[in-house]
């Protein structure tokens, strides 16, 4: 069970990037894919997550409306586009996986026991 994050860097503030992430070694269509991300000093929080129908996603208040999380099943990877980036949005990224039944969602890091390694993001000018 591996999930390896790729697509961060450095970006200014309005710019846009877009993280993946590649899963191997299960049904990743049976997964609930989540993206958190950890600032220095603070702790990991909850950016969104898409449950195993596409339609299902959620968001933090913070990004709702300009991240979109998204997931191809046959390429085993979600991804999380990011538009309209600000300097708070600097942080690691972490995309994290775990069984889930069609109609839930899970928001907190205590409920995935799967995590790649993380990709920096950093919003500056």
């Amino acid at each position: 069970v591996q999930l390896q994050a790729s697509g961060g860097g450095l970006v200014q503030p309005g710019g846009s990037l877009r993280l993946s992430c590649v899963a191997s070694g299960w049904s990743f269509s049976r997964q609930c894919m989540g993206w958190f991300r950890q600032a220095p000093g603070k702790e990991r929080e909850f950016i969104a997550v898409i449950g195993r129908s596409t339609s299902n996603t959620d968001y933090a208040a913070s990004v709702k409306g300009r991240f979109t999380i998204s997931r191809d099943n046959g390429k085993k990877t979600v991804y999380l586009q990011m538009n309209s980036l600000k300097p708070e949005d600097t942080a690691v990224y972490y995309c994290a996986a775990r069984d889930c039944i069609m109609t839930v969602l899970y928001r907190t890091v205590s409920e995935y026991g799967n995590w790649g390694q993380g990709t920096q993001v950093t919003v500056s000018s």
